[in-house]
Order: structure tokens, then C-alpha cells, then sequence
């Protein structure tokens, strides 16, 4: 008997109270378990970057059993390395089994729509493609080890303000190019197990009742197989959810909503044919999760360790580095002051649901003293006081330290208080004492190093000008402190490029004007427009470009070749280079390969990510790399054919460095094989008639040669009055020429 055999003759023995007892949990991370059917349960558990398990996983209680906490998602996504992301995910999945875990609760892969989200660090990008290529990767390493994953949230979470209620109004272009295509990328290549659906409402209704969501586009359009569950208490109406396409409320146990289910059914309001297509697709990830866990093996919690620091270390990144500030040359130093609070109480992950229990724990400053020893005195001072309170004393006391050391390193960061899920960020800043802290020390000490300890983006522009070297370090972890000391000290070349745009100020972020919205209402109102997109549409310079990183070494980019110039809109296309390490240290580079379109018929950003590389070179070597690009690559989604279209016409194909640094350029033409072609409607001006072939043919037999002349006219200020005028206005000014009815035959002549 098949699997699915199987699932079909118990759900053919379950009471009707049975199959609905299993559309909720028995308990906060329980589903529920027949025993009469020998069905037991399954333990899903938060995630994304370490397992979150309770003690007791029988309550909510934050008490949690220790486990690794690898760096969060806002870091390893300026990795830029997907295969590492995969890594983190199958050391994940073989401590998950090590619990008895069968779902772990992410990736989290909501877009960045704003600095200030509260939960930014728990995503991993204002682009759509890098987020889709690194969830897709944490997928594929989590089940392949038998564990499933959660793909949340789905969709447009992207704000903690009222984030239960809140309704984002997003045109059907923004929603699909931006906030859903990262989610369409991992459903679609990694198969997820399950989908968690969004508190919020989308369009006007909530995520966990959205048929078009979770049904129309999620099941029937990309060909989702696994059940969705509800966030967290994100369930409203059960009976309408359930018709909608949500399959698991939690937590549970929610009898009332599990009568509800029973009595619509037995109303005849939900047809049992709905209910059973649930438990289905409920046993069926029951039974892969069952099947995961028949293979364990001892889990090496210290290779966990070890990974969590490469990991760490490969997503930092090197913004700023004056005249070879770092890194630091033990033989040159004879003191160094370590000054800042989060040195020695670090930073390393974000609040809320993900908050992870780490088995261990690297110190920064212990970590720089054993990395320094013996040759270098090591100095601390906490330099402020986490609660934001300004000290002028521990201020003193660090910049007398900074005045006698050979290069002063300062610890500055967000703290827990600022940066969590349940709040966004009231704005950008770091906390003023932070900077008076960096601004005094700046001033005794040239060689002043900032690594900063952060979710997201974060203004610099008060105090960056004084200081010649910043390292980005993020949340990186329980092992983020050795990573730190690897890095200052040049036992690891930085790596890691942004995966988000750094502005100047909050007021150049895209979402400014609309963020966190009123009234009940989130306006998307920048459509398109987010992150880089929008920086280079506007011509507007910001402070790290999305794809910015430094290296210790130098990379050449040259020989770009294209498989072809020309192609159809069904081929792909092969774009080859090669990337040349003219430094003196072994490093890593990210090649960035962005596609532009020279022209369209709807409003497209400049450019936009499609495909890239993280190259290992050492010195003196060179490689060719190849990067692929899909006839999708060169789309956009128009709503008014509900389609992706590739419209004929050339397209630059631009390697960069960066979002702001392009160095290889080619060009493309694309040959459409499909024509897109409007309808036209009553609405459509006297230009789209004359532009479209029938149109025109149409107006040709039924209006006076002096009227077509006129609108065919470029230099007649009437002509450019009428042309853009609906052609049903016609009928007024024909003086009774021209009625409703041929009207309308004009229409259907146009569009047979």
C-alpha cells in the first residue's frame, strides 16, 4: 500500500470530529494526535537561525533547551552563499531530530520594505531574488535531512505596528514582482513542507483567509503540496480560513472552532470534500516528518560551533577602511583598547519568537585577547550604559584608554530595547550615547575601528568622517565573537556584501511617506520602488549600496561573453567572465549580475538582480564564472494580462561589484514569440486605437480622412487633445455620426 493509500483508507475511518480535531494543535507546539488511528504528533518548534524548543513544549514558557544560534538571516544573507545557508540548515535539521523536532518555523523571507521593521533581522532582503535564492537553500539543507521547514510569512509582514490588523494595500504588480516572488522561488525549487500565512490583511483581507493567496496563486499557480498553518493566533473566522486554504490552526487546542467546523459541515456550508483535502495533505507531511525521524545521528555540537563562526565571519561586512586600517598587525601594536558594553555582554541575536538558548557563548573581548596574546595589552571599558544614559564618566574612562592605545576598536550596536519582533524601530539612529562615545574616542585615537552589532540599516553620517575603518558584524550568533577577532585580525578575509541598501538619512528610504501607515491602513505607495530599485531611479546617493563590501585584497573583472546577442523570449542565456585576484591575500569575491531594460511599456526599475557568484581565489588566480539567466529573468508581471511578459527589444546584462558599481557591460536583443496585445476597450484612448493594427483599420472605415489625418498629426496641439481622449467620447462629438451601437462594433471588429 502506498503511502497515499494509506492516507485515503484512515481518512475514510476518521469521524467527521476526528478530521477536524486535526485542522488545530492540542497544545502551543503539538498538533493533535489520534491514538485510535495510531497517529501521533508532530513537535514543530520556532526557528529560523537555532531551535527554540521548550523545556516543557506543552506551555508557551520562554525557558528554552540549549541549542546552537547560528547567525540570523540578516546576516548570512550578505554572505551572499547559498550553499552555506544550506549548511546552517542541515546542522539545524539534525538538532531538530536530536529534539524530536519535526517542523522547524522558517526561513522568514518578507522583504525589508523598511529599516525600522522590528523583525528585519529575521529576513533577509530588500531583493526578492537573493531572498528566494537563500530560503531556497535553507529549505533544500532542512528536508533533505528530514526535518520540514515553515516558509513564512505568507505575505507582505513587513511591520511589527499593528501587525495583527493591519491592512497593506499593495497593486497586484508590486505583490507579485516584490513581495511575492521570493516566495514563489522557494515553493516552487525547495518544495517546503508547509507555508506559515501573516497575521496581516493583504488587499483587504486577512493572510489566514486569503483564497486568492493561499489557493489561487500558492496551490493552483506554483503547485504547493503541503499544508499552510496559521501564525501564532492569526486564525479569524476558522470555516472561512479553512475554505480558504488554511489547513492548521495554532496553537490549539481550539475546540470551539473545531465544533464550528463540524456543524458547517454537517449545515452543508463546508463541503466534507474540502475538510478531507486537509487531513490529506496534513498526513501526508505527518507521515515525512515520521519518516525524517527514523535516522539520527549524535549531533557535534562543536562542528555547530565551528560552522556558526565561518558563518558568521563570511557574512560580515568591511564598509569602511582607510589606508589599511585593518586589518591589525599584531607586530604593530603594542595596545589596544576594546571599548563599548556589547564587548563584553555581545549583541548577537534579536528578540522575540527566534530567541535562541545558545549551548555556548564567544565573548568579543576575550576572543580579541586571545587572538592579541601574548604580545598585545588588551584594555576594556564599557564606554555607556545599555539603557541609552548618557555616562560621562565611563565616556572619560574609555578615551583615556583610546589615547594610549595604538588603535582603539569600539562595540556599538542596537540593543534588545530598540530592535525586536512586537515594535518597530522609532527611527535609525544609534543610541546618542553610543555616539557621543564614538565621536570622543575619535577625536584622542586616528585609528579608530566601529564594528557595529545590528539587525538592519543603521544612519552613520554623524560620526563616520571621523573614523577610518567600520565592520559590519550584525546579529552573527553564539560564535559572532571569535568571528569578530578572525576578522580584525586578518585570519579571515571579509567577504560579506550588503543585502541592503544603507541610506543617509530615514526621509531617502522609499517607504518614508507610508511607513508604518493610519487608520488601520499600510499604503504601499513606492509599488515597485523598493530598496535599490528606488536609489536608482531617483538618482538618489546612499550611504552602502545594496551589494557594497570591502575586501583585504583587490579583485579584476574582464572578458564578458554572452552565449549569444541574440535571442528568443523562450531561451536562456549564458553570461561568462573572469574574475582576477590582483591583490596580495586569498579572498572572496560576489560577482552581481544585474539585467536593465532599454526600453518598456510599463514603468521598470533601471536594473535589477538576476543572478550571481561568491568566487575563492587566491592570489594571482583567476577563474571563469558562468551565470545563468531564464526567459523570467527578463519579465515583468502585467496585471492586465495576469501574465509575466517579455517584450521584444535589447537589454543591457551589467556585472557589478555592487548596486552602484557596475564593471561589465553587454547588450541583448530579445525576439518576442508572443504578442502581447491589449484588448481595447471604451476606455482606451484614440492613440492606443491608432497605435494597435485593427484599431486603426477600424477607425480607417468608419471616420471622415480629414478626422484620421488629424489624429495621425505630431504637431497639432488638437491632435494631442483628442488622441488622448477614450474613443467612446466619439460618440458626443460626432453629432449623432457615430452611436453606441457602432460603438460597440467597433469594439468587437477590433478585438475578433
Amino acid at each position: 500500500m502506498t503511502v497515499q493509500e494509506k492516507i485515503a483508507k484512515l481518512i475514510s475511518e476518521m469521524t467527521l470530529e476526528e478530521k477536524a480535531a486535526l485542522c488545530s494543535g492540542q497544545g502551543p507546539w503539538h498538533t493533535q494526535a489520534i491514538q485510535r488511528l495510531g497517529l501521533p504528533a508532530m513537535l514543530v518548534t520556532d526557528g529560523p537561525h537555532g531551535v527554540r524548543l521548550a523545556e516543557k513544549p506543552e506551555t508557551l514558557e520562554w525557558n528554552n533547551r540549549p541549542a546552537t544560534c547560528f547567525p540570523t538571516n540578516a546576516a548570512v544573507a550578505s554572505s551572499w552563499d547559498p550553499q552555506l545557508v544550506k549548511e546552517i540548515g542541515q546542522a539545524l535539521a539534525a538538532e531538530c531530530k536530536e529534539m524530536g523536532v519535526h517542523v522547524l518555523l522558517g526561513p522568514g523571507i518578507n522583504l525589508k520594505r523598511s529599516p525600522l521593521g522590528g523583525r528585519n533581522f529575521e529576513y533577509y532582503s530588500e531583493d526578492p531574488y537573493l531572498t528566494g535564492q537563500m530560503g531556497t537553500a535553507f529549505v533544500q539543507g532542512l528536508q533533505e535531512r528530514g526535518v520540514g521547514a515553515s516558509l513564512k510569512h505568507f505575505a507582505a509582514n513587513n511591520q511589527e505596528f499593528e501587525r495583527m490588523t493591519i491592512d497593506a494595500h499593495i497593486d497586484e504588480r508590486t505583490l507579485r514582482e516584490i513581495y511575492l516572488s521570493g516566495f514563489e522561488q522557494v515553493v516552487k525549487e525547495a518544495k517546503p513542507w508547509t507555508v506559515m500565512c501573516a497575521y496581516n490583511r493583504i488587499n483587504g483581507v486577512y493572510g489566514s483567509e486569503n483564497s486568492y493567496l493561499l489557493t489561487d496563486i500558492l496551490r493552483e499557480e506554483w503547485g504547493f503540496e503541503g499544508f499552510v498553518v496559521s501564525d501564532w493566533g492569526a486564525t479569524e473566522d476558522r470555516v472561512v480560513g479553512l475554505k480558504a486554504g488554511l489547513d492548521l490552526e495554532m496553537p490549539g487546542p481550539a475546540p470551539a472552532n473545531d465544533r464550528r467546523i463540524v456543524e458547517a459541515v454537517q449545515r452543508g456550508e463546508l463541503d466534507e470534500a474540502v475538510l478531507d483535502e486537509t487531513v490529506r495533505r496534513y498526513l501526508t507531511v505527518l507521515f515525512q516528518a515520521l519518516e525524517g525521524q527514523k535516522t539520527k545521528e549524535p549531533v557535534d555540537w562543536d562542528a555547530h560551533h565551528a560552522l556558526a563562526r565561518r558563518a558568521a565571519a563570511e557574512s560580515m561586512v568591511l564598509l569602511k577602511n582607510y589606508d589599511q586600517t585593518l586589518p591589525l598587525q599584531i607586530d604593530q601594536l603594542e595596545e589596544l583598547a576594546v571599548i563599548g558594553h556589547f564587548a563584553m555582554t555581545p549583541r548577537f541575536q534579536g528578540g522575540g519568537s527566534s530567541k535562541v538558548n545558545p549551548r555556548r557563548l564567544d565573548i568579543p573581548l576575550e576572543e580579541i585577547r586571545a587572538a592579541a596574546a601574548p604580545a598585545v595589552r588588551v584594555t576594556y571599558a564599557p564606554g555607556y550604559l545599555e539603557s541609552g544614559e548618557a555616562d560621562p564618566q565611563l565616556i572619560a574612562e574609555a578615551v583615556d584608554n583610546a589615547r594610549r592605545a595604538s588603535v582603539a576598536v569600539v562595540f556599538a550596536g542596537l540593543p534588545d530595547r530598540i530592535e525586536s519582533e512586537g515594535y518597530d524601530r522609532p527611527h535609525i539612529n544609534l543610541p546618542e550615547n553610543q555616539v557621543q562615545l564614538i565621536e570622543a574616542v575619535a577625536r584622542v585615537q586616528p585609528r579608530t575601528v566601529v564594528v557595529l552589532n545590528n539587525g538592519s540599516a543603521v544612519a552613520m553620517t554623524p560620526w563616520i568622517g571621523s573614523v577610518p575603518a567600520v565592520l559590519e558584524a550584525w546579529l552573527p550568533g553564539q560564535a559572532g565573537g571569535g568571528a569578530i577577532a578572525d576578522i580584525l585580525f586578518g585570519k579571515v578575509n571579509p567577504s560579506g556584501r550588503l543585502a541592503e541598501t544603507f541610506p543617509m538619512t530615514l526621509r531617502d528610504n522609499p517607504s518614508y511617506l507610508n511607513f508604518p501607515g493610519e487608520n488601520g491602513v499600510v499604503r504601499y505607495g513606492e509599488g515597485l520602488f523598493v530598496g535599490y530599485r528606488y536609489y536608482d531611479k531617483k538618482g538618489i546617493r546612499p550611504l552602502f549600496p545594496f551589494g557594497y563590501g570591502l575586501s583585504y585584497t583587490k579583485f579584476a573583472y574582464e572578458g564578458l561573453e554572452l552565449s549569444c546577442q541574440e535571442l528568443k523570449d523562450t531561451d536562456s542565456l549564458t553570461v561568462s567572465l573572469t574574475v582576477t585576484n590582483v591583490g596580495e591575500v586569498a579572498g572572496k569575491e560576489v560577482v552581481q549580475l544585474y539585467v536593465r531594460p532599454h526600453q518598456s511599456r510599463l514603468v521598470r526599475p533601471e536594473k535589477e538582480l538576476k543572478a550571481f557568484a561568491k568566487v575563492y581565489l587566491e592570489p594571482g588566480q583567476a577563474k571563469q564564472v558562468q551565470l545563468q539567466l531564464q526567459p523570467r529573468d527578463f519579465a515583468y508581471y502585467d496585471p492586465a494580462y495576469r501574465d509575466w511578459v517579455v517584450e521584444e527589444g535589447d537589454y543591457d546584462i551589467l556585472v557589478a561589484k555592487s548596486a552602484a558599481e557596475t564593471v561589465l557591460s553587454a547588450a541583448v536583443h530579445i525576439e518576442a514569440t508572443r504578442q502581447w496585445r491589449r484588448p481595447l476597450t471604451r476606455d482606451s484612448s484614440i492613440k492606443d486605437w491608432m497605435n494597435d493594427e485593427k484599431g486603426r483599420q477600424v477607425l480607417q472605415s468608419v471616420l471622415p480622412p480629414e478626422q484620421l489625418e488629424m489624429f495621425m498629426s505630431s504637431d497639432s496641439e488638437l491632435a494631442a487633445m483628442f488622441s488622448a481622449m477614450p474613443i467612446k467620447k466619439l460618440v458626443s462629438f460626432s453629432q449623432g455620426r457615430l452611436t453606441e451601437e457602432h460603438l460597440e462594433q467597433m469594439i468587437a471588429a477590433a478585438n475578433s
